[in-house]
């Protein structure tokens, strides 16, 4: 049976399912197809993987190369933080078993070398979500297609570069970058109203941009109006009104948004 996710049983479906944080490599394999069939459009399924995944425990950095100096793990579904949680549901979001995904992850969170080969090291890693909304092929920026130029603001940024010239994390690496974002006062109804029924949403802390870093959080906006992110403040993957979550009673979370799609294919 073909299922969209904005149908009731599409739904109940998903919310039938085991928890993903409880389910073993094996499992995880034997429900992947299922999803597939089940919502064959890239971003129905997209939007099902997302919504299975509420309320995975959260944690922070705890994706790595199984090799020093992060031996933590490629792939994995127990745990999650804001990176986390939206790379992973890519990855399981174009795969049929665990090691297909665990192969997307490396092709999705990974820089090709020279040769066009990626290989997972530290240093080969999307590490800044401003670089790889912009260049990874996964993700395409649309910031600047939903809003009239004079509504945005800009960062002139060296990405990975403090403010007293030193890097800071150990890349050997950096990149001068104009980025755009809208401001938080500048998102509204009728702004998400413009945006496709799922895409990434990355949030911008201009406190952030003295250690060459633009974007301080990151989640997956469905049906223009909710967003699906892993909180730390909450210790889980939650799913809030978008709205609220980023006007917070009246005092903005953050100063600025950029908003991105997503792609099957890199």
């Amino acid at each position: 049976m073909l299922y969209s996710c904005n149908s009731s049983t599409g739904l109940d479906w998903v919310s039938s399912l085991p928890k993903p944080w409880n389910l073993s490599n094996d499992e995880v394999t034997k429900l992947l197809p299922e999803f597939q069939k089940r919502f064959p459009e890239f971003n129905d399924r997209l939007k099902a993987i997302n919504i299975w995944r509420i309320g995975t425990p959260y944690g922070i950095f705890k994706l790595g190369e199984e090799i020093e100096p992060d031996p933590d793990p490629i792939l994995r579904i127990d745990t999650s933080d804001c990176t986390v949680h939206v790379l992973t549901s890519l990855a399981f979001t174009t795969s049929t078993s665990w090691s297909e995904t665990r192969k997307k992850m490396i092709d999705i969170h990974y820089k090709a070398d020279f040769s066009g080969r990626k290989i997972p090291t530290y240093k080969s890693r999307w590490h800044y979500t401003s670089d790889r909304i912009i260049n990874n092929p996964y993700t395409t920026d649309i910031t600047k297609s939903i809003i009239q130029k004079n509504n945005l603001d800009s960062v002139l940024i060296v990405l990975n570069k403090k403010t007293d010239g030193s890097e800071f994390l150990n890349l050997n690496w950096t990149s001068k970058n104009k980025i755009y974002f809208i401001p938080t006062k500048n998102v509204n109804e009728l702004l998400l109203s413009k945006l496709p029924d799922i895409c990434g949403a990355a949030f911008v802390r201009k406190s952030y941009f003295k250690n060459g870093i633009v974007i301080a959080h990151e989640g997956v906006l469905i049906d223009n109006k909710e967003l699906i992110h892993a909180s730390s403040k909450q210790q889980k993957t939650v799913r809030v009104n978008f709205i609220d979550y980023i006007n917070n009673n009246g005092n903005s979370r953050f100063d600025g948004i950029m908003f991105y799609k997503f792609h099957s294919k890199g």
